[in-house]
């Protein structure tokens, strides 16, 4: 497992997507989930599924994101925000590479890769009790830090260049290139929402 750090904006899920599609598993899905997003009376079934009748409303059984996965990755975007009773779930995952459907007592193995990222000091939110500390440590055998923009300058001019280009095409502007006086601006600014 491996945890991307950094900054809201930096590039995350593009690391993963990178992480993915550069390894054995590339042809296998990439399922992201943004954790921030999901209702938390929602949670165990978007990532575990249920069964037909696990709940009010449960009128066929759903797989989940963990069993839709496969043998590819699972992306667990800002992982900080899943509920304490689903990290332990999580982490039972993490240890048995295998969980159950809410509703249900059999156990289905799973090959899946789990890369999760986070803008929060995970370590720091264990100290506090709000996270896990045998979570974080499952999540960042392989911990990964992704700076601001601001501490890479040298990303600056390629991004520009790509923006300009991509923007160009689809707007058909008759600019040819950034001017060096554009670009020196560009490399200057703070960049307070960094690629985002």
């Amino acid at each position: 497992a491996a945890l991307l750090t950094g900054p809201t904006g930096v590039g995350k899920e593009l690391v993963a997507r990178y992480i993915h599609a550069s390894s054995r598993r590339r042809d296998e899905p990439f399922i992201p989930i943004h954790c921030a997003a999901i209702p938390e009376a929602l949670f165990e079934s978007e990532l575990f599924g249920h069964e037909k009748g696990a709940f009010t409303n449960a009128l066929q059984r759903r797989p989940g994101k963990f069993e839709m996965a496969g043998a590819g990755t699972i992306f667990l975007d800002e992982v900080s925000e899943i509920p304490p009773a689903l990290q332990v779930k999580l982490l039972r995952f993490l240890q048995e590479k295998e969980f159950s459907r809410l509703g249900s007592n059999d156990v289905i193995k799973s090959e899946a890769r789990i890369l999760s990222a986070s803008s929060k000091d995970l370590l720091d939110e264990s100290r506090k009790g709000g996270f896990r500390e045998d979570l974080f440590y499952r999540l960042s055998v392989v911990p990964l830090h992704i700076p601001a923009l601001r501490e890479r300058r040298e990303d600056v001019p390629p991004l520009a260049e790509y923006y300009f280009e991509h923007y160009r095409a689809r707007l058909g502007c008759g600019a040819k290139r950034i001017s060096d006086q554009a670009m020196c601006r560009l490399e200057g600014y703070a960049w307070p929402g960094n690629v985002r």
